[in-house]
């Protein structure tokens, strides 16, 4: 599974953005996908993830209400928008994907190391 992170930016507090990810090597509707970041100096955290279906979600509680994750499986595609963006934002974001169905398909991985494939980040810095 290769998976390919775009739509990083620059921007300032208040602002919106909108990150995808697109994914190939594997029928995208099996992979239950998550959006981490990574802000310097600290560990890896999972913002959001969304089921194979997407008819389940996950947010970290900072973010409830600001970021929205959701996928196209047509399009082999899960994004994240990112609204009222807060420099406690900025960060390296990672999307990664979740293949095994031990727990069921609308099972949502919480841990990094549950997932088995990464995409490369793309950097998002909210100034003040």
């Amino acid at each position: 599974v290769l998976l390919q992170a775009y739509g990083g930016g620059l921007l300032q507090a208040g602002g919106s953005l909108r990150l995808s990810c697109a994914g190939s090597g594997r029928t995208f509707s099996s992979l239950t996908m998550g959006w981490f970041r990574q802000a310097p100096g600290k560990d890896r955290e999972l913002v959001a993830a969304i089921s194979r279906s997407g008819s389940s979600t996950y947010y970290l509680d900072s973010v409830e209400g600001r970021l929205t994750i959701s996928r196209d499986n047509a399009k082999n595609t899960v994004y994240l928008q990112m609204n009222s963006l807060k420099p406690e934002d900025t960060a390296v974001y990672y999307c990664a994907a979740y293949v095994k169905s031990y727990y069921g398909t609308n099972y949502l991985p919480l841990k990094s190391f549950e997932y088995d494939y990464w995409g490369q980040g793309t950097e998002v810095t909210v100034s003040s």
